[in-house]
């Protein structure tokens, strides 16, 4: 049963993988889709009313006074977008002295990000994760949500986050296209939006005029029924049931499994386990296609397997699923973590080697979860477009 259930982990992870690569190809403008055409070179600048993190509406009128607007299509989610938050932030810090007025819009419906692209986020892109993302990193500039709608982001037509726009005194677009050349910011060589904003404060034409844009894909909404149809084949992955006595609870306990490994001990009959079961199942998915396993540990007697089973099976839990081989519950405690009480639920976050990353008992606070996760695997096995660490 075990070689089986890793052979389905390998094939699924390979699966999401290769669905990863496809959601970060890097597009060609002249390719992006007709019915989300990119403002052209010359057109004014459409103009919006969208609610902003700091509970204003914002529009063009705004920031009529700057001498240039740039309007950045921006998300949470994208490891490629935030790998350019503190390089936006430097840009605010430096040009709006100079007359430069900076606005950043989601463009992002939430219902058309799937959990697999949020693998290297500890937020989604709905409005509330807005806010707390625009506080964490002390975004000096306004951040707007336009997911529920997309009505601006189809007028401008952004292909990937973050995809820049920059518009002279008469507000007609005089660039669009990438921040700089390389995600890694060691490796820049060309420093687009900048040279561009250097050239119009000088009332010069910017020697480049739009570039292509590497990025994630921009959400539409449309998407989300292609999401639909992966979570129908996320419920139809077959759910399995283990039992393990003590013996092997302490071996998993102590083992180093080279990933990180959640491990949560819950029971059908516990009212906070059973509320909580749907955002674990949640949180496998987000990371499963990373070095991640989720372990779910029932603690209920052995002859309660069917319950157990029947439960999982309900809850679409293609998981690795445990549940306790033994009669004596002070034995799980002891093998699993002898600090644990005995009260449910209880999690343990484990590192690659072992050792304990988190430890809860009770009710899981999962955006806390989540940052010890994000970290924790970006040590392990960091994303590709960060700059080596020195």
């Amino acid at each position: 049963m075990q070689f089986k259930a890793l052979q389905h982990h390998s094939t699924m992870r390979t699966t999401l993988i290769l669905f990863s690569v496809l959601a970060f190809t890097s597009p060609d403008l002249s390719a992006q889709p007709a019915e989300h055409p990119t403002l052209p070179l010359g057109a004014l600048a459409p103009d919006f009313s969208l609610p902003g993190v700091d509970g204003g509406t914002y529009s063009l009128k705004d920031f009529a006074d700057a001498n240039v607007l740039a309007v950045i299509f921006t998300c949470d989610h994208c490891p490629t977008a935030q790998a350019y938050e503190g390089r936006i932030k430097r840009l605010v810090a430096e040009y709006r002295p100079r007359g430069v007025a900076f606005v950043a819009i989601n463009p992002n419906s939430p219902d058309a990000v799937r959990l697999d692209e949020l693998g290297y986020t500890d937020l989604d892109d709905r409005f509330e994760s807005m806010k707390i993302r625009a506080a964490d990193r002390q975004f000096n500039f306004p951040y707007l949500d336009d997911g529920a709608t997309e009505s601006v982001a189809r007028q401008y037509g952004p292909v990937a986050t973050p995809h820049v726009f920059v518009f002279d005194r008469a507000r007609r677009l005089r660039f669009q296209g990438r921040i700089d050349d390389s995600e890694r910011e060691d490796l820049v060589k060309s420093s687009d939006t900048r040279n561009a904003l250097d050239a119009l404060l000088s009332g010069k034409e910017p020697a480049v005029r739009e570039t292509k844009v590497f990025g994630c894909s921009i959400k539409w909404a449309e998407k989300a029924e292609s999401n639909r149809q992966w979570m129908e084949k996320v419920h139809g992955e077959p759910v399995s049931l283990e039992a393990a006595d003590s013996s092997m609870l302490k071996e998993l306990r102590r083992a180093g499994s080279g990933k990180i490994r959640v491990l949560n001990v819950w029971a059908t009959w516990c009212g906070p386990c059973v509320t909580e079961f749907d955002d674990l199942i949640e949180t496998n998915l987000r990371f499963r296609h990373r070095d991640f396993e989720l372990v779910t540990i029932a603690a209920q007697f052995p002859d309660e397997r069917e319950k157990v089973l029947k439960f999982l099976k309900q809850h679409h839990a293609s998981t690795h699923n445990l549940i306790f081989g033994e009669t004596d519950k002070y034995k799980l405690m002891e093998a699993l973590d002898p600090d644990w009480t005995g009260a449910l639920p209880h999690t343990l976050v484990l590192g690659a080697n072992g050792e304990v990353l988190y430890h809860q008992t009770g009710e899981i606070d999962f955006l806390a979860l989540r940052r010890i996760i994000v970290p924790a695997l970006n040590k392990l096995t960091p994303w590709p477009g960060l700059s080596p660490t020195k």
